[in-house]
């Protein structure tokens, strides 16, 4: 018996959901994906739709939602967003149908029971208001009638039952026409049964496989992928950054990318369509109109589904993908704003460059610009003593106990500069010096920021100024950067921007808080990152603290202009005063819980200046001593961590690598050597490391330790210092291939790599696990400052392989 898509003539009786019943399924279905209770959800939301943020939240509201972490936080966040999105479209669609009086009971229950927006699409496609089909013209010609007769009698022969429909005033001039017209009725009624698209979805989910093949004539122009030129993997199974090389292929007019299922199955009837026939049971057991159902089934895979459900597949395949690679973004600007800073210290800024000079910027140790200079060292103008001359002066002049080392080009000749300096300067009195990632540096010295902080300065000194600033407070300096110019992510420009912002800046915004600033020398766009605190009210800040000379007390905010009562809450517990008039200001403890700390602190029989910092005093007290109707005891116990060590900061203690003297070029590099040097860029398929030669060496992902290893996070972030040998290296496509795995292991690796490339001698094709294009973002560039993933290429399909 056929089954019919969800439809009726009769109006339902149900009624709406209510709004308290649909906060529940939302709360229930958010606390279900994070791992918390229904209570801690509502609690979240409440405060959320109250103007708290996530900050304050995890941190100063850990009673009210016991206890949930900024992450779950964020997601929870996230997920409202989405579910509220959803529920808003779910009434528009249940008033929608209810309008044309075709909501039924059934249908209400469809609806209400839908769990992604797809699903509520699918069951809203018969209902939704569309332009004049071929099936509806077939419906206002009358044969309707007769597709119905024909679905539900196979036994009767098409052509004959046709004959009675011919009408040439309703433009049906023969039998033909008429079978047309009913075919298209069919097709459409297919293509819209929500239960059957469900099912061929999922279908194609499990079974589809993405193709890609070189456009003609596209050859030269697409070199970069040429790995994709004839290429497919599983649907289900390809990975984010293969993904987007793949849209980015396609969006240049090189590739053309399908998804297809059961491409190689040679059965009379495919897989899905039968599917199709089955829903409708068609069959062909010799009737008379068996084979025209049959028919009608399989154009309306072809025609109809196919190609609908690869568009959304592929859709749904974009969004996870760069989903993925937000995700890692984030991950690697999160542990580039963490890295440890090297401290408040003088510190000589040097911004690399060959024929324009190198750049130099001395910064106090508050950050303050005190004095700037150009050397030029190298080609033409060769003057290393009048550049050696130079810095001495200045390191003598402001007492430097820093020196900051551009990243980029000529940077390890300057570092060598450097490092001839400091052999003219007794060790007591000798500055360290560190070459600094720059990425992002030029894109704040251009700013209008920038302009303002250093109005008289020439752009290319505030970079050297913004690179001393990066080595002092890494956290500090970068707030004043678009989180996307620091280029730590993969395929950034091919996600949806608004998506990558809004995850960025709630990196930025979580890492700020967590560290804290200093309320009397952080700037505008520091403060601006800090919980309540907008771009407006974070100037109004710094022009109070202008026109006061310095904040005294935390209290002293609610004298800003505009800075009300919640903002107040919201920001107060991550401002620091340090030297102020009330010691507590300098620590994490929120000023509502200082009554609580100074209870804490009288049962200790100190005061609060001579507890803050000795542990043994408070390990004698009990902190549920302490809980009651306001404070419960994870605040008690933040303040006890606090007052232990106050204004604690969360990130690790400032070490640097050990670069290699005599390695300075790629062509330096030999297989078996063995470096010390920085991660600069963690990705799904490994990580990015700078041995000091221009161009980062990838570590892949089978090659990070010596166990499996599924994410390359688990094991490395961007800034850790890191052991690796040199694998292989490619002078001229700039490629280095590195390891972290045992000497032991090593030496197996090299014997399994040489075997692959025997037995590669072209590209992987038609292959899951085949290499990507490389470079910038998936782009071989040559460079791998901007996208840090110039090896990918080389080695995804060998290492997946060895993987597997």
């Amino acid at each position: 018996m056929a089954t019919a898509p969800i439809s009726a003539s009769t109006p339902s009786s149900a009624s709406p959901e209510t709004a308290a019943a649909t906060a529940l399924r939302i709360s229930n279905r958010i606390a279900n994906e994070i791992g918390c209770k229904p209570g801690q959800v509502n609690a979240a939301v409440q405060m959320l739709d109250e103007g708290s943020t996530v900050p304050f939240i995890a941190r100063y509201r850990k009673e009210a939602t016991d206890g949930l972490d900024d992450s779950q936080l964020r997601k929870l966040e996230e997920r409202l967003i989405y579910l509220r999105e959803l529920e808003d479209r779910r009434a528009a669609i249940t008033k929608s149908i209810d309008e044309q009086g075709k909501l039924t009971s059934d249908l209400s229950q469809a609806i209400q029971s839908a769990d992604t927006k797809s699903q509520l699409e699918d069951i809203y496609l018969p209902y939704k208001k569309k332009r004049r089909t071929k099936a509806q013209i077939a419906r206002e010609a009358g044969l309707e009638p007769l597709a119905n007769l024909l679905l539900g009698s196979p036994d009767r022969a098409p052509e004959t039952e046709a004959a009675s429909f011919i009408s040439k005033d309703k433009g049906i001039p023969d039998v033909k026409a008429a079978l047309d017209g009913a075919r298209q009725i069919l097709m459409e009624r297919f293509a819209e049964n929500a239960e059957l698209v469900g099912r061929l979805r999922r279908y194609m989910e499990e079974r589809g496989v993405v193709q890609s093949k070189l456009i003609d004539g596209m050859a030269d122009k697409g070199a970069k992928f040429a790995d994709y030129f004839d290429y497919s993997e599983s649907w289900a199974k390809i990975p984010s950054h293969r993904a987007l090389a793949l849209f980015r292929g396609r969006n240049e007019g090189i590739l053309s990318v399908e998804l297809t299922v059961d491409a190689e199955d040679a059965s009379p009837v495919l897989p899905a369509v039968k599917m199709v026939a089955d829903t409708y049971a068609i069959r062909d057991l010799g009737r008379p109109g068996d084979k025209w159902l049959m028919e009608a089934a399989r154009f309306a895979w072809k025609v109809k589904l196919a190609l609908h459900l690869e568009l959304d597949l592929m859709g749904v395949l974009r969004d996870k993908a760069e989903e993925e690679a937000i995700q890692v973004f984030a991950k690697n600007l999160k542990d580039l704003l963490l890295a440890a800073p090297a401290g408040s210290k003088a510190t000589l800024g040097l911004d690399p460059g060959i024929r324009t000079g190198v750049k130099v910027a001395v910064v106090d140790e508050t950050g303050k610009l005190v004095d700037t200079a150009t050397i030029y060292p190298f080609q033409p103008r060769n003057d290393v003593q009048g550049a050696r001359a130079t810095l001495l002066a200045l390191i003598a002049k402001h007492k430097i106990g820093l020196i900051a080392i551009g990243n980029g080009t000529a940077s390890r000749e300057t570092d060598k500069l450097a490092g001839d300096v400091l052999t003219d300067i007794p060790a007591a009195q000798r500055p360290v010096k560190v070459i600094v990632n720059e990425a992002g540096a030029s894109v704040y010295s251009a700013s209008e920021l920038a302009a303002k902080e250093m109005p008289d300065i020439d752009v290319s000194l505030r970079g050297a100024a913004s690179i001393a600033r990066r080595l002092q407070d890494p956290l500090a300096e970068l707030v004043k950067i678009e989180p996307k110019s620091i280029g730590v992510g993969q395929y950034q420009h091919d996600v949806n921007q608004s998506k990558l912002a809004r995850a960025l800046d709630a990196v930025v915004e979580d890492a700020v808080n967590a560290v804290g600033v200093d309320l009397n020398t952080a700037s505008p766009a520091l403060l601006a990152r800090i919980s309540g605190l907008s771009d407006s009210l974070a100037k109004a800040v710094v022009d109070h603290r202008e026109s006061i000379g310095r904040f005294e007390k935390r209290m002293q905010l609610k004298d800003v202009p505009r800075l009300g009562a919640k903002a107040f809450e919201l920001c107060a517990g991550f401002l620091r005063i340090n030297g102020g008039s009330e010691p507590l200001d300098a620590s994490s403890v929120h000023p509502e819980a200082y009554p609580l700390a100074k209870r804490i602190v009288k049962a200790c029989g100190r005061d609060v200046s001579q507890i803050m910092g000795d542990s043994a005093l408070l390990k004698n007290h009990d902190p549920t001593e302490f809980t009651d109707e306001t404070f419960g005891l994870p605040t008690v116990k933040d303040i006890f961590a606090e007052l232990e060590k106050p204004g604690r900061d969360p990130r690790p203690e400032f070490k640097t690598a050990a670069l290699q003297d005599g390695v300075e070029e790629i062509s330096d590099l030999k297989t078996g050597m063995k470096l010390e040097g920085t991660v600069t860029n963690v990705t799904n398929f490994g990580a990015f490391v700078d041995v000091g030669v221009h161009q980062d060496g990838l570590v892949h992902v089978s090659q990070l330790a010596d166990r499996f290893v599924d994410d390359p996070h688990q094991v490395v972030k961007a800034g850790d210092i890191v052991k690796v040998t040199i694998l292989e290296v490619d002078v001229p496509r700039k490629r280095i291939s590195m390891t972290m795995k045992s000497q032991a292991d090593y030496q197996g690796q090299r014997e399994r790599s040489a075997q692959d490339r025997n037995k590669s001698h072209s590209p992987a094709q038609g292959k899951p696990g085949g290499r990507g294009p490389s470079g910038k973002n998936g782009v071989n560039s040559g460079s791998s400052r901007d996208g840090n993933n110039a090896m990918a290429a080389a080695l995804a399909a060998a290492m997946n392989k060895k993987r597997k």
